[in-house]
């Protein structure tokens, strides 16, 4: 019993204990192996919006959209627009502390486990 009080004042102070930190650090909150595309912040500050990205938010399962809130909202706008006309959820992402390549990710409930999730140019 003394175990789960300690527990639980630790979880009211420290919050929940997060697994694989230095991943969702990167991938924007989200797991490697949920993600079913990522784009570089170079490639969401690109003008037009991928057709990969968007193909991907019309057919995916259970999706969530991350973006990097630490990018101009300008860039973020095509994709947002795009999760709001096929209903996917988004989160725009402010982590000052996370130093993170990443521009954007879709999750779903399928993933890419050991497929390439992002798109060469």
């Amino acid at each position: 019993m003394n175990d789960n009080i300690e527990e639980y004042l630790e979880r009211g102070i420290y919050g929940v204990k997060e697994t694989k930190t230095e991943e969702r650090t990167r991938f924007l909150t989200a797991l490697r192996e949920r993600v079913e595309i990522a784009l570089k912040k170079g490639q969401v500050m690109r003008e037009k919006p991928y057709p990969e990205v968007t193909g991907k938010m019309e057919k995916v399962q259970n999706g969530h959209l991350y973006l990097n809130g630490n990018l101009d909202y300008r860039f973020l706008s095509k994709y947002i627009k795009t999760a709001n006309d096929t209903k996917v959820p988004f989160t725009i992402v402010q982590n000052q502390e996370a130093d993170t390549d990443i521009g954007l990710v879709l999750t779903g409930s399928q993933g890419s486990e050991g497929k390439e999730i992002f798109i060469e140019e």
